[in-house]
């Protein structure tokens, strides 16, 4: 084979290759590394199970610092369904959540 197509072969292979690598190395890395944690109070006003392939459950949370202010809307995601379930039952009542946020998250 000449060398000038061995190198269109190679950078082929290339092209091919290294964008779904790079992919899935910044995919685990935003996944796996936590950005923030902490707690967060107020009323859950709704969570739903929403996504076209990936099915999530998505929830606003509604803290309100002082009577007659305008609620602060947390959003959140809850990937166990476990959790997901016991968060439904309180909706509309005040509870505290733990969260961990992931950079790459609409909240970043």
């Amino acid at each position: 084979m000449p060398r000038w197509k061995r190198w269109v072969v190679l950078c082929a292979l290339t092209l091919l290759v290294l964008p779904p690598i790079l992919f899935s190395a910044w995919a685990w890395i935003t996944l796996r590394y936590v950005y923030a944690r902490g707690e967060r109070a107020g009323f859950v006003q709704k969570i739903s199970r929403k996504g076209w392939l990936c099915k999530t459950w998505e929830g606003e949370l509604a803290m309100v610092n002082l009577p007659g202010a305008m609620p602060e809307i947390f959003a959140f995601t809850v990937r166990d369904e476990a959790v997901a379930r016991q968060v439904e039952r309180l909706v509309g009542q005040r509870v505290s959540l733990t969260y961990d946020q992931h950079k790459g998250d609409r909240q970043s």
